[in-house]
């Protein structure tokens, strides 16, 4: 059942996206705050199951890192958030992946598990793409000053965690298996 509902949460997204491109933001909304509740609700489904799968431990943060991607993009796209911002979420990304590549092709390393900072980022990126959606269908003044501040914690986040994570790489051993990812 929790992989089914990541599952879930994988077809949303294109469904989500549409909806942003269409400029139906109430749905928009109402659709990444499903979106957010099957994330919620698959992990503590598995936990409480005693489901979790090594299947699902791939698969969730897959979809999360799917979901806002493109969630992303389509808002610059549409003007909702600076190109910049989006520039520099999938620049951390990429060079993530890029490491994580070339650790695993050189020493084998495979474990990369999330840091607070990572954690923290990702919370970061969630909220700041509910607040733009949030503006989108409810612009009050609290919700433009809740957006920015949204978006500057996802900037100082998104760097933070990734200056982390480059420090962290940098201190482990070269034939060591463990390391710390920044989801």
């Amino acid at each position: 059942m929790p992989n089914l509902l990541t599952l879930a949460r994988i077809c949303l997204a294109p469904v989500l996206v549409s909806a942003v491109l269409e400029r139906q933001f109430i749905l928009s909304f109402a659709l990444f705050v499903v979106a957010g509740l099957t994330d919620a609700l698959d992990g503590l489904l598995a936990r409480w199951l005693k489901q979790r799968t090594v299947l699902g431990q791939y698969l969730d943060p897959v979809a999360d890192k799917l979901l806002l991607s493109m969630l992303f993009l389509v808002l610059t796209h549409e003007k909702l958030i600076p190109a910049w911002i989006t520039a520099l979420v999938f620049g951390r990304d990429v060079a993530i992946l890029v490491v994580a590549a070339l650790l695993f092709a050189s020493v084998g390393r495979r474990e990369f598990h999330p840091s607070i900072f990572g954690k923290a980022n990702t919370l970061a990126q969630i909220t700041a793409v509910a607040a733009v959606l949030l503006e989108q269908v409810y612009a009050a003044t609290w919700v433009t000053q809740f957006r920015t501040v949204a978006l500057d914690a996802a900037v100082a986040l998104t760097i933070a965690s990734g200056l982390h994570y480059a420090w962290t790489v940098s201190r482990r051993p070269a034939n060591g298996n463990a390391g710390s990812h920044a989801a």
